[in-house]
């Protein structure tokens, strides 16, 4: 378990229907600590996303479990995208950099962050590894999370967007099983769709209804990276999200120079 999100605090396998003090002692301080945890993140992450928004970099945070395609998307996507789009990758991982070798192999720059024992990445991180990027030369910045189907989606990291990916061989039911991962996600890509005549238990239905029973309409585009016809939607998705950050941005900077000079 990761002790540096407190998922590891409080664990209590015991099935005891009458806790003792203790153990309420020991739930109030998980939530104590964790109420802590989030609030020093999420003061960071804003800081975070503030200053990608000065240097007008759209950020992604892809978040799925081990195995999913993340790294391969990436790398799809560099091949659909580097001719229009300056394009960085953060890669999490516990360790090595066999991923970041594989973007940079792209010409992209890429910097690995590995965490250790740690099961996702956190504001803190980010704000390092920003400033080994040079954002003045950067419209899209990809966030590559731990493989991790639950920590990860507590953490903001200074993100604009968040993108779930769901491979076809984990099964149709992990919106249901993971809910706080997917009720987080702006965007859910069905991943490895290729598969799907040897895997044809999955069910893109099914999986969208679990998404819905969540309350969360975000677009669902199935892909494969193996076969770029099915990166379009994916792709014109991060145009359309880029091309909406910029507006954004000019809203807050018009909106600014409109302001009467604050009172001396």
């Amino acid at each position: 378990m990761c002790e540096t999100c407190g998922c590891s605090i409080g664990n209590n396998t015991e099935h005891n229907h009458h806790k003792s003090a203790e153990v309420h002692r020991t739930e109030h301080l998980a939530v104590s600590v964790m109420g802590k945890l989030l609030s020093a993140n999420d003061e960071v992450a804003a800081h975070n996303r503030e200053h990608l928004d000065q240097k007008h970099v759209l950020a992604i945070n892809l978040m799925s479990s081990p195995g999913a395609g993340k790294t391969a998307l990436l790398e799809a996507t560099i091949d659909a995208l580097s001719n229009e789009f300056q394009i960085a990758v953060i890669e999490g991982d516990l360790e090595t950099e066999n991923d970041a070798e594989r973007i940079r192999a792209k010409g992209v720059p890429a910097i690995q962050i590995c965490t250790g024992s740690a099961c996702h990445l956190d504001a803190h991180l980010i704000h390092d590894a920003l400033h080994e990027l040079d954002l003045n030369e950067l419209d899209i910045l990809f966030i590559e999370n731990v493989g991790n189907l639950v920590c990860p989606a507590a953490f903001d990291l200074g993100q604009h967007r968040n993108v779930v990916m769901l491979s076809v061989p984990e099964g149709d039911d992990k919106p249901a099983k993971y809910p706080v991962m997917f009720r987080a996600a702006d965007l859910v890509l069905i991943s490895k769709i290729d598969l799907l005549e040897v895997l044809d238990d999955f069910d893109l239905y099914v999986a969208t209804q679990h998404l819905r029973n969540l309350s969360n309409t975000a677009e669902i585009i199935p892909v494969s990276a193996r076969n770029t016809d099915t990166l379009t939607r994916w792709v014109n998705w991060l145009r359309r999200e880029r091309s909406l950050q910029q507006q954004r941005r000019e809203f807050v900077v018009s909106r600014q120079l409109a302001a009467p000079p604050p009172t001396p």
